[in-house]
């Protein structure tokens, strides 16, 4: 699958990406309490989308690092495709 395919509400995305920016990590307030979220920028042959890192993922990926994202999802937030990795995805690198 590559970044222009992508569309709101998909499940079982399988990427490989280049991630092009980190976010400054920051604190917000969730239903199951604080948690830090920084949001990265990923790109591949095809497009850029934006990619949201949560807690632990935040320390997985740094600017230029190839990844590949397993069973991630999609959201749409501001009228963008989000790239989301829950708790059945995961971030591989390489």
């Amino acid at each position: 699958m590559k970044i222009a395919d992508l569309k709101p509400g998909m499940s079982r995305v399988n990427l490989k990406v280049t991630v092009v920016e980190v976010s400054r990590p920051r604190l917000v307030n969730t239903r199951f309490g604080l948690a830090k979220v920084a949001d990265a920028v990923i790109e591949d042959d095809t497009g850029r989308a934006k990619m949201s890192l949560w807690n632990e993922q935040i320390s997985l990926v740094s600017p230029g690092d190839e990844i590949t994202i397993e069973n991630g999802y999609t959201t749409q937030f501001r009228g963008e495709v989000q790239v989301n990795v829950g708790r059945y995805g995961r971030i591989v690198k390489g």
